[in-house]
């Protein structure tokens, strides 16, 4: 028996949700949503107590909210509960962080950090443990998701993380400009002679992506890219031979994104023909008719999982609660996901998502493409620091 390193057991549970995504479960979900459904998507218990405000940071795509939604999701809770929600929009998980520390986490009660931040939110020691007696949609999630939280997010006793959707970082690209198939799609095709100076991307995930495809083709084994998180010498041993490949492609490079927003109008306006994106901007063209579309590559999307935490000096804890409890239903999930073009994490959502949504998900995993889900690996302060400091000098080159 080969025993599993920490990183690859806490990945694991995310692969679990992932895999649950498949044909089969998008037909079997229909009968697990009317069970939840059955108990009231809109049920969020004691909400004329918990009426007055909650102020949030947030993702800024990751809370759809235009009127013509059919689920505007920040409108239907504020209808219901009467809580007025004052949102903070991020792009970046730095931004975020950044943010924090600026106030201590004063003028925010809940932020919303992504699953492998873990090591470094505990490290700033502004959250508050859930008190989960309050959670009372807790057994809404599909229960790799709650193992993923449980897997890194619990310290000193409590759990400090609960998720709020999923998605990848993947291949995206403009379908009028290029083919492309899923048996030959390489994180390696972004820097096709084809494709110069027109690829976007994101410093730190292009280098990865390089790291993945040099493992894949056997030019820098690397466990994966595991290896880079085992210690910084190991890391900048990996990170000193993707860099100097990045700078000789920086050509390459029509524009560095660094929103959902300028992800979309990259690919619209800005002659982009590829790049490494994440999924739901350019799955959300894709449903909106746009010549986009979006796939896993052989060496495995990147996946990752967004949550909420609670920050200490958050003054509006019950109307957190009653936050939580609405976006833990099937319903609100499915609206989430359906408006954002990220993927759920409630029992039963994805049979509410429309027919298209469903197709784009299929389309965008073909064959045994969540078998290959590369997970982020929670990362050690020091990691973010040095490869921040890789990133700056790609961009800067």
């Amino acid at each position: 028996m080969v025993k599993k390193t920490p990183a690859q057991r806490s990945t694991a549970a995310t692969l679990g949700a992932a895999k649950a995504f498949t044909r089969r479960t998008m037909l079997k979900g229909a009968a697990a949503a009317g069970a939840v459904a059955g108990i009231g998507p809109w049920y969020v218990r004691d909400a004329l107590s918990s009426s007055g405000e909650l102020n949030i940071l947030n993702w800024d795509d990751e809370l759809p909210n235009k009127p013509e939604l059919k689920f505007p999701v920040i409108a239907k809770f504020e209808a219901k509960t009467g809580i007025k929600v004052n949102t903070t929009p991020f792009s970046q998980n730095e931004e975020q962080i950044n943010k924090l520390q600026a106030t201590g986490g004063a003028g925010f009660d809940l932020c919303q950090p992504t699953r492998d931040r873990a090591p470094q939110f505990k490290d700033l020691d502004l959250l508050q443990p859930f008190d989960q007696k309050k959670l009372k949609n807790l057994g809404n999630i599909v229960p790799s998701f709650v193992d993923a939280a449980r897997s890194v997010w619990e310290w000193d006793g409590g759990l400090h993380w609960l998720p709020h959707c999923w998605g990848s970082e993947a291949i995206s690209w403009r379908t009028d400009k290029t083919t492309l198939d899923y048996k030959t799609l390489s994180f390696g095709t972004l820097w096709e002679d084809k494709y110069k100076g027109h690829v976007q991307g994101r410093p730190h995930s292009l280098l990865l992506g390089i790291g993945l495809w040099m493992d894949h083709t056997g030019k820098l084994p690397s466990n994966r890219m595991q290896d880079a998180f085992k210690d910084e010498d190991s890391m900048k041993k990996i990170y000193d031979q993707l860099l100097p490949f990045a700078i000789a492609h920086k050509p390459w490079i029509k524009q560095f994104w660094d929103s959902a927003d300028n992800t979309k109008s990259g690919l619209l306006q800005n002659d982009v023909v590829i790049g490494q994106t994440w999924d739901g901007p350019a799955l959300n063209l894709k449903k909106a008719g746009e010549k986009v579309s979006y796939m896993a590559p052989q060496e495995g999307a990147i996946t990752w999982i967004d949550g909420w935490a609670m920050t200490k000096a958050a003054k509006n804890s019950e109307q957190a609660y009653a936050w939580i409890e609405f976006l833990h239903t099937a319903e609100a999930s499915a609206g989430v996901a359906e408006g954002s073009g990220y993927n759920p994490i409630i029992t039963g959502a994805d049979a509410l998502l429309s027919d298209a949504a469903k197709k784009a998900f299929q389309e965008a995993y073909p064959g045994d493409a969540l078998k290959k889900l590369w997970h982020r690996v929670p990362e050690p302060t020091w990691f973010a620091e040095l490869r921040t400091q890789y990133a700056d000098k790609f961009k800067a080159a």
